[in-house]
């Protein structure tokens, strides 16, 4: 049997493996999307697509998180009626919910538009979107009984699959419509989206058919929906609070485009330049700052149950390994990418993008997201440890501060000063989540090595500007330089965590071990 650091290993391997192919996937599509379209073309994007988020999070009402939970347990019990008729009381309340909302969207499309769209080109992709509210919300609940039953391959596949789709899509769509104009180019790249949903939710319902429960005689839809009631409560029970974050995190996100370009229109910025400014923003240097982030989502997508777990067996001193362990890992992920994306800032959006004026914007924002690879742990720390309520509050706070500092910055000094609005929402957040942590269990740990990791850094970032200068300064291409100049300063600085000790190498099994985190 594994052992528990192990199996919280192992589980967090596999959940990045998935992430990482989907993430390389969505920002292939999204680099396409961005060179086709042009910066006015993501802004337009970007503007229209909050408001699905918020769609989708009402109607799933958090049902996914209550769904593996309650159908894991009514397997372990061999409860296979229970199981049915979980999944049969999700779907009646996501479909009916997704439909009548998306119903509403559309035939209230044009007054909503003209709420939360500054531009009015963007109506055209908001349009497109609407209608991909009922499948995400069925494929949630499928996706919510599979993990429940531990059948992980089949959602990694349907993402997988998806993201394939998707790419193919975009790139007809926006070939196909870009000479009837940019806006129906944007419309078509999100209309890309609901087809590729849609092909992810067949495949996940034929992989129902096969894997999934076997109808009991004499049961009917009906019959599962009359006796549901407890069911339902507690599935509501469960998904209610999870949906309260959800809702909020929605709605600053649908009014976030509006906030960000009418705080430029007050600095004397027109609707044009500030929808480009804000597509440089949203669409170009937020890509590459949530790129490698899906290591810590993954790794706090585990660490939910494992500090759970050992919070509730009062073992305090696992719960205390378990959050070194998770801050240890998102230093050594965040160090490296933090660095990158600061120093190769121009470089890497005039390669990717051709839009070298994004390279500033990334450069204010990446040392400040550093603080996202904690962040991330420390509020599934949190959940863990039975704080929601906490981590709900901690979001509206800092969500008020970086609102306040955006639209305060932004009027005075243009996209630099919602640049740095951001950029306080962000430290807020961290702050708050450990001020949380700290008053429930204490925060304990080894300053040792945090100061190894900053001086591998500091050569790392040595050697990088080094060695791109003189790549460039012989004549090699942009991309040549690039890759060249990052690979040979992540090689140093992996040789230089082996040299330290932090990372170790065992003769014995062969293998690299992070002694400080995982004796």
């Amino acid at each position: 049997m594994a052992q528990p650091g192990q199996s919280f290993l192992r589980g967090t391997f596999i959940l990045s493996i998935a992430a990482f192919i989907n993430r390389i996937l969505g920002f292939i599509s999204g680099m396409f999307v961005a060179r086709v379209l042009g910066a006015e073309g993501i802004g337009l994007l970007m503007m229209a697509h909050p408001l699905v988020p918020l769609v989708i999070t009402i109607t799933e009402l958090g049902l996914p998180v209550a769904i593996s939970k309650l159908v894991a347990e009514a397997c372990a019990r061999g409860d296979r009626t229970k199981v049915r008729r979980i999944l049969h009381i999700s779907l009646a309340v996501t479909g009916t919910l997704s439909v009548a909302l998306t119903a509403v969207s559309l035939l209230g499309s044009e007054w909503i538009a003209s709420i939360l769209l500054s531009d009015q080109r963007a109506y055209y992709a908001m349009l497109a979107i609407t209608p991909i509210a009922p499948i995400v919300a069925v494929s949630a609940v499928l996706k919510g009984y599979f993990r429940g039953i531990q059948q992980m391959k089949t959602i990694a596949v349907s993402d997988v699959l998806e993201h394939t789709v998707q790419i193919a899509c975009v790139l007809a769509m926006v070939h196909l419509l870009l000479p009837y104009g940019i806006a129906y180019a944007a419309a078509g790249a999100m209309a890309a989206s609901v087809v590729s949903e849609m092909i992810s939710l067949l495949f996940l319902v034929i992989s129902y058919k096969i894997y999934g429960e076997t109808k009991v005689p004499g049961e009917t839809w009906s019959g599962n929906l009359k006796q549901g009631r407890s069911t339902l409560g507690e599935l509501l029970q469960i998904g209610l609070p999870t949906t309260g974050s959800g809702v909020l995190h929605s709605l600053y996100g649908a009014f976030q485009p509006l906030l960000i370009t009418s705080s430029l229109a007050l600095a004397g910025i027109s609707t044009a330049l500030a929808t480009k400014q804000f597509g440089l923003l949203a669409g170009y240097a937020f890509p590459l700052l949530f790129m490698p982030g899906f290591i810590t989502q993954s790794l706090s997508t585990a660490l939910v149950p494992a500090i759970g777990e050992a919070a509730a067996n009062k073992n305090s001193l696992l719960v205390h390994e378990r959050m070194n362990q998770a801050l240890g890992l998102g230093l050594l992920i965040g160090a490296p990418a933090t660095l990158i994306l600061f120093l190769w800032a121009t470089p890497l959006t005039t390669l990717i993008y051709n839009a070298p004026e994004a390279g500033l914007l990334l450069k204010i924002l990446a040392p400040i997201f550093f603080l996202h690879y904690f962040d991330a742990p420390m509020h599934a720390i949190l959940l863990g440890l039975g704080r929601a309520n906490a981590t709900l509050w901690n979001y509206i706070i800092a969500t008020a501060f970086k609102a306040g500092s955006i639209f305060l910055f932004g009027s005075q000094f243009g996209i630099i000063g919602v640049t740095c609005g951001i950029a306080i929402g962000i430290i807020m957040q961290t702050l708050l989540d450990f001020i949380s942590i700290s008053g429930s269990i204490g925060f304990y740990w080894s300053i040792q090595p945090y100061v190894k990791v900053g001086f591998c850094i500091l050569l790392m970032g040595l050697c990088g500007s080094w060695s791109f200068d003189y790549l460039n300064f012989r004549g090699f291409p942009l991309a040549w330089s690039l890759a060249g100049s990052i690979t040979g300063s992540l090689l140093l600085y992996f040789i230089l965590l082996v040299l330290t000790n932090t990372l170790k190498w065992k003769s014995s099994s062969r293998k690299l071990s992070i002694p400080w985190l995982f004796p």
